[in-house]
């Protein structure tokens, strides 16, 4: 891409030079033009001039493309040629042209002797104007035409992209299968076995979560329905569930009670999925010891959920690059959990999730934008 950045400029600028070139040479021509007109034009008002008055005449009406205004020695128009006829019928047009022209270039002085002149004021014609104008036209084609095929390239290179993790989800999906099938079977002699033992119920439930992301893996790619849920209660679950799997030194704080009721058109699988990962970003940025507040307010329109934590916080050059596949501060792990959040929050549900402020050794705070049903 940059090579065909580089080129563009390369012909963009020698379009421009060699224009300037041609300009440059038609500029002389049609000044010589001009004076030979100018000195036909001396000729043909001389008495006995013993000149060929059809050649002289010949040679001023060949001028077909320069517009000419030929005035006496104090600017009064006596006649012109090659102007827009419509724009004649304005009695002040002849005029405002000569001031523009007069500001330009000086005149050509055609002496017609015993202390009288006359003056010819003439302009670029309207080939060397377009002429002037064509390298910075062709200039912004070739833009265009760079920006389209970048474009271009960017859709391809993303379709492509979404295609291989579309085919590794599936497949991922499919190896989970029947190991998580074949452990859901084992969980279930166990309970039957061994009721009374707490284990088995931890392990039930993880086994449920192995389903859940067996499932989750298994439709990506396809196009997620959306129901009108309560955002409480999924909140609720998932941090319930994260509580029994990470460190005693974590601790799980909601602004808002179990029995409260919010609405929102998500896909609940995705949706836990979200606060999941982004609250396995705030326990990673605490290493292991902090607290994690869970927030929820609403306005009109929308539904906004903040995640704060009070770990290490995120430099701003880095509140964008974290949501990119790949990047992680972590030596394990593919660092693809804030970057699927973002596509479930924001390709799937239509919201938005950003980095609403952190400051660094005090913590982050992510916030989670719905819309309302």
């Amino acid at each position: 891409m940059l090579c065909l950045f580089l080129l563009a400029i390369l012909t963009g600028s020698g379009s421009l030079i060699y224009t300037r070139y041609l300009v440059n040479i038609l500029k002389i021509e049609e000044r010589k033009k001009i004076e030979m007109w100018a000195e036909a034009t001396r000729l043909i008002s001389l008495p006995d001039s013993g000149q060929n008055i059809e050649f002289l005449y010949s040679i001023i009406e060949k001028n077909k493309m320069i517009p000419v205004i030929l005035t006496d020695e104090a600017d009064s128009i006596i006649s012109s040629g090659n102007f827009d006829a419509i724009h004649l019928r304005d009695p002040g047009y002849l005029k405002s042209q000569l001031e523009k022209i007069k500001k330009k270039r000086d005149p050509i002085i055609i002496d017609l002797g015993y202390g009288y002149s006359n003056r010819i004021y003439y302009k670029d014609s309207i080939i060397l104007t377009q002429l002037n104008y064509y390298p910075y036209i062709q200039m912004g084609i070739i833009v265009l035409f760079i920006l389209v095929a970048y474009l271009a390239f960017s859709s391809s290179r993303k379709a492509e992209s979404n295609q291989v993790w579309v085919s590794m989800s599936k497949e991922t999906a499919h190896q989970l299968g029947t190991p998580t099938s074949s452990l859901a079977g084992c969980v279930e002699i166990l309970q039957q076995k061994y009721p009374d033992i707490s284990i088995t119920k931890e392990i039930a439930l993880d086994v449920e979560r192995l389903e859940k992301i067996t499932e989750r893996f298994s439709r990506i790619g396809s196009k997620p329905s959306l129901k009108d849920e309560n955002i409480v209660a999924i909140i609720y679950r998932t941090i319930d569930y994260l509580k029994s799997r990470t460190s005693s030194k974590i601790t799980f704080k909601c602004n808002f009670n179990a029995p409260d009721v919010i609405i929102a058109p998500v896909n609940a699988a995705l949706f836990e999925w979200v606060i999941e990962n982004t609250s396995k970003n705030a326990i990673d940025a605490m290493e292991g010891s902090g607290e994690i507040d869970m927030h929820i307010s609403e306005t009109e329109k929308n539904i906004l959920i903040d995640v704060t934590d009070t770990g290490k916080g995120i430099p701003k050059s880095a509140f964008k690059k974290i949501f990119d596949a790949g990047y992680s501060t972590k030596q394990r792990g593919w660092g693809l959990g804030l970057s699927l959040a973002k596509r479930i929050i924001e390709e799937f549900h239509n919201g938005h999730i950003y980095v609403r402020h952190s400051e660094m050794g005090k913590g982050s705070c992510i916030r989670i934008v719905l819309n309302k049903a």
